[in-house]
């Protein structure tokens, strides 16, 4: 039998489109149609975490990611993933006390822009990831460099994201400013770029993008799917 995936969500949009993939193409991996693994999720209050990344409290972040990890264990989950890229700053302390094991959302996008042969990724995300050192380090350790968007574009592109997206807003001019940005990335040198919030690949993609896209969210499931699946 395939391994039980679980999932620590945040936002739900991103949880919900994590969810949705394993559910879809888990019949590419399994060789059936409409097969998946089992897959157990848990969400505290997104308002929860909010409040810890605000006041710098990734110690909470922590406890709150531990907490679902211990319910998703319980509920029988053999490993956890989390499609949220900003509470990823709190897995250094998350994993050494972790019921179960976990794949780490920014090494299965640092991989995958290694196996497409890129250099210089942009990172896109809210202000707390693209301020942290998330995907910089993912992205190094893997020999990549990262970028960052300016000060200014950080800011707009937090707002957009936290009152849009999480959401389920979508406005095309929003959209629009996300573009922008990519625009400047490829000027700056970047041969791609990390949709590093799980809400964005609900606008950007190939098809809309200047840079081709890492979508952390979909590569994310597939991971899961294929450690899940590797195991029947």
């Amino acid at each position: 039998m395939p391994l039980h995936i679980g999932i620590v969500g945040c936002s739900a949009e991103g949880a919900a489109l994590c969810y949705r993939t394993l559910c879809v193409e888990g019949a590419g991996y399994m060789g059936q149609a409409h097969a998946h693994p089992e897959v157990s999720m848990h969400t505290h209050s997104l308002a929860a975490y909010v409040d810890c990344l605000d006041d710098n409290d990734i110690d909470g972040v922590a406890q709150l990611m531990l907490s679902s990890a211990r319910k998703l264990a319980a509920a029988g989950a053999d490993f956890l993933i989390c499609p949220d890229n900003t509470i990823h700053q709190a897995m250094h302390l998350v994993l050494p006390q972790s019921p179960l094991p976990w794949l780490h959302i920014a090494e299965v996008v640092a991989a995958e822009a290694v196996s497409r042969g890129f250099r210089s990724v942009g990172v896109l995300g809210t202000h707390w990831l693209v301020n942290s050192e998330v995907y910089p380090q993912a992205l190094s350790s893997a020999g990549l460099e990262a970028v960052r968007p300016d000060a200014e574009e950080r800011s707009a592109m937090g707002r957009i994201i936290m009152d849009e997206l999480v959401r389920g807003v979508i406005k095309p001019e929003s959209t629009a400013v996300l573009q922008r940005m990519i625009d400047g990335l490829k000027s700056r040198g970047c041969d791609a770029v990390v949709l590093g919030c799980t809400e964005l690949p609900l606008v950007l993609n190939d098809g809309n993008s200047a840079l081709p896209t890492l979508d952390s969210t979909r590569l994310l499931a597939r991971a899961a799917l294929r450690r899940a699946t590797a195991a029947g």
